[in-house]
């Protein structure tokens, strides 16, 4: 049943002059003007849900109607609810209540406020932290209770402290459950299949930002209390792990909290309390993960990988720690580069094997256990140092070889090959190679002109004739003039091109000199358990 009646329709004709309307008509009209109706409050609701209101006034309705491009009615104001009454004598026939106006109230009325131009003032918001009574300040009555969750109090100099209240963290019940999940998976079912999807998805999800700092609490808190629980803490690790490869979370304001749990998994005395667990693989794991921070965040946080550094070479090189903290404090320090094996295990590893060697001896360590922990760490140091000295030695480049001798006779370009070196005594006297170095022993100092003496003659122009009885040879009298100059200009490069090499030549026989004297000290440590690191062309050098 239509809303408008057949004699509403009645009444607006006669408003707008049409008297004689048939009911016929005004029954055919009545539905049509209700669909209109309708959807003009439906575009007015519209109108006002995008205003984040909700109660519906006369401006919506007249926006409606601009949108469907029908005058606005006028005389209606939105500042009160418009108060409707019921026509006498008709049952669903309502009137708006006009109030009458005086003229004269209206004339007597005292006229507003005429507004101000616009304008720009300046003036303090506050003096050395004190705030000046000016009227455009606000009072100090009005900001004695902020409303940004901040409180202040008086110390009992009389100073004000600002105080910030803790603000509740809102998280969606889908958040939730993630996370209630993403922790009962961690703490009793590490070893399911569902426990690694959960990992990738820790990894990938872009929306998990907002529990950062749930989970880095959680691995906190994990940590510190389950040292006993090697399953838990290898599930910690795999957590922050994952957490690390996701490139939508801003984990950076959180490092401070993680990397106390890391290091403690690295370079803690005792990891589970069975001996089934193999607690060295969570220290080499922890290792990879902490030498990837340092490298992911160590230009954000200028001292991480100094702090890092410092806790670790103390673990080193205290006698009082145990052997898995020193094998945590190795594979740490391993994990961060070559560099940290040369600078700091190396110079300290004479004096460190001298007191490990007693530990892995069967006669003076009768414990099992402590001897094998014993002899992990001296596999850790093994692995530390080849890794170091395989490095050093791939950095190097291939050595240069001299360039052959150019002859210019008649125009033509004749190369001779240098001729091969025999490995003779006196070659080794003339030349100061490798091979040398290796049969004479290490040198201690390395001559300047090493470089120079490599270098082949250099031709100056043709060569002449050694037959004294012939006159000068037909190529020097047929050189022209213009050939003086590119001479002149192939003289240069070759100058430029023998004084590069002649540098290059020498700091690659410094650095071999260094890597030999590195690899001798090793040798002479390790023994022949260092070879296997060293690569087959430099083994034939050095040895």
């Amino acid at each position: 049943m239509s809303i408008v009646s057949k004699e509403t329709i009645e009444v607006i004709a006669q408003s707008i002059g049409i008297a004689n309307l048939s009911a016929d008509v005004a029954l055919a009209l009545a539905p049509d003007v209700e669909y209109r109706m309708r959807e003009v409050m439906q575009e007015a609701i519209k109108c006002m849900r995008h205003s984040k209101r909700t109660v519906l006034t006369t401006d919506d309705v007249d926006i409606a109607l601009n949108l469907r491009n029908v005058e606005p009615i006028y005389g209606f104001t939105s500042g009160g609810p418009l108060r409707f009454k019921r026509a006498v004598g008709h049952k669903n026939l309502f009137y708006i209540d006009d109030k009458d106006l005086d003229f004269k109230d209206v004339i007597e009325a005292p006229l507003p406020k005429a507004p101000l131009d616009a304008a720009v003032v300046c003036h303090w918001l506050a003096i050395e932290g004190v705030q000046p009574a000016i009227p455009e300040n606000a009072p100090v009555e009005v900001i004695a209770a902020p409303s940004d969750g901040k409180k202040f109090e008086q110390k009992d100099d009389g100073l004000p402290v600002d105080i910030k209240l803790p603000i509740k963290h809102v998280l969606s019940r889908e958040l939730q459950l993630y996370f209630d999940k993403i922790i009962d998976l961690t703490v009793n079912r590490s070893d399911s299949a569902l426990f690694k999807e959960a990992l990738v998805s820790l990894a990938t999800d872009s929306g998990l930002h907002p529990l950062v700092p749930y989970f880095t609490y959680f691995i906190s808190d994990e940590v510190s209390r389950g040292l006993n629980d090697f399953n838990l803490l290898f599930a910690l690790m795999r957590v922050v792990w994952s957490l690390l490869q996701n490139p939508h979370i801003h984990i950076e304001p959180y490092l401070h909290q993680l990397m106390p749990s890391v290091v403690t998994c690295l370079v803690a005395k005792r990891i589970g309390n069975r001996l089934a667990d193999n607690h060295w693989e969570l220290r080499d794991f922890t290792a990879n993960l902490v030498a990837s921070i340092c490298k992911r965040f160590g230009h954000v946080y200028n001292n991480l990988q100094t702090r890092l550094t410092k806790t670790l070479l103390h673990a080193f090189l205290d006698p009082k720690r145990s052997m898995t903290q020193h094998y945590g404090a190795i594979q740490g320090l391993a994990a961060l580069g070559p560099n940290m094996v040369r600078l700091l295990i190396v110079p300290n590893l004479e004096p460190y094997l001298r007191l490990l060697e007693p530990e892995m001896l069967l006669e003076k360590q009768k414990n099992e256990l402590k001897r094998h922990e014993a002899w992990c760490v001296y596999g850790a140091l093994l692995r530390a140092t080849g890794q170091s000295i395989y490095d050093r030695l791939k950095m190097f480049p291939a050595l240069p070889s001299p360039p052959a001798r150019v002859f210019r006779t008649n125009g033509r370009v004749v190369t001779s090959p240098p001729n091969k070196r025999k490995a003779n005594n006196e070659h080794l006297e003339q030349q100061p190679s490798l091979k040398k170095i290796a049969t004479d022993g290490p040198m201690d100092v390395v001559p300047t002109n090493l470089s120079s003496n490599m270098q082949p003659p250099e031709t100056k122009g043709p060569v002449p004739s050694t037959d004294p009885d012939m006159g000068p040879s037909s190529s020097s009298r047929q050189i022209p003039h213009g050939n003086i100059s590119d001479s002149r200009d192939r003289k240069g490069k070759g100058d430029s091109r023998a004084l590069k090499m002649s540098a290059v030549l020498t700091q690659t026989w410094r650095d071999d000199l260094k890597s030999g004297h590195l690899l001798v000290s090793l040798f002479e440590l390790f023994g022949e358990s260092i070879l296997p690191f060293i690569p087959a062309p430099e083994m034939s050098l050095f040895l």
